[in-house]
């Protein structure tokens, strides 16, 4: 039993690997077959990423883009998860603001950051600001149709037994809208930071947008796939270390009542 258990625990770590060796191979062989400067083989980007992180350049650029994924992903979140939840719960409300949600939703995100910079200025206020306000009308409507979704039930439940507001929102409010906030925290990581990419490469001095810009204009593409790539693995890496286990957590009460 023990065994079998572990097998399943290991198996979709073994397709995974196995993917990437594939993608990995496939790479070296295109590389090989067609050489050319702008598509180097994977172990000349590799060798970049070890002489970029021996130097420290590498780990550096790749804390501050962090940081700021970090930051800007924790504030849409939150302000975006407030409003969404208001206007799901009062509909007048939610008929007033629906176009300003429906005009943020449709501004592109390049117009929204260079307004930062221009009002604002190049700084790291701006930066992150500008990223948040490209997430937040995505939260926004996916915490509002969880909110019209929620059973009416639990919350006559909380008014009987005289639930004070913050035992509501932990044992009413939360649980029901766990989907909804799985869905926008993973569907928000991936576009807050490629945006941030963005918003570095216009106007921050560090970060991997930066150099990423930087190698573009010395046409240096292996140390572009360096960069690119790290800051990738970093995020897989918290896909499967963070976010999974943490969604597989905040649902176990749905397994067990089942």
């Amino acid at each position: 039993m023990g065994k079998t258990a572990r097998g399943r625990n290991f198996g979709p770590l073994l397709t995974v690997a196995a993917s990437i060796v594939v993608l990995a191979v496939a790479w070296h062989l295109s590389a090989t077959l067609w050489p050319s400067r702008a598509f180097p083989p994977p172990l000349e980007v590799l060798r970049v990423m070890v002489r970029e992180t021996g130097t420290g350049e590498l780990p550096y650029h790749l804390g501050i883009t962090l940081y700021r994924v970090a930051a800007s992903f924790l504030l849409a979140m939150v302000i975006g998860s407030a409003i969404g939840i208001f206007l799901g719960s009062y509909p007048r409300a939610d008929r007033f603001l629906d176009p300003w949600v429906i005009l943020s939703l449709n501004v592109p995100a390049l117009v929204i950051i260079i307004l930062a910079y221009i009002w604002f200025g190049l700084n790291e206020a701006a930066a992150i600001g500008a990223v948040a306000f490209n997430k937040i009308p995505n939260v926004i409507v996916t915490m509002r149709e969880g909110t019209r979704a929620l059973d009416l039930r639990y919350t006559d439940m909380a008014k009987v037994y005289k639930f004070g507001p913050l035992a509501r929102l932990r044992h009413v409010l939360l649980p029901q809208l766990q989907p909804y906030l799985a869905a926008a925290s993973r569907s928000g990581i991936s576009l807050i930071w490629k945006i941030v990419l963005v918003v570095e490469l216009l106007g921050r001095s560090n970060g991997v947008g930066f150099q990423i810009n930087l190698y573009f204009q010395l046409f240096d593409v292996a140390s572009i796939l360096s960069y690119t790539l790290a800051f990738v693995c970093v995020m897989l890496v918290i896909e499967f270390l963070l976010v999974q286990p943490l969604e597989h957590a905040s649902t176990r009460w749905r397994r067990r009542a089942a």
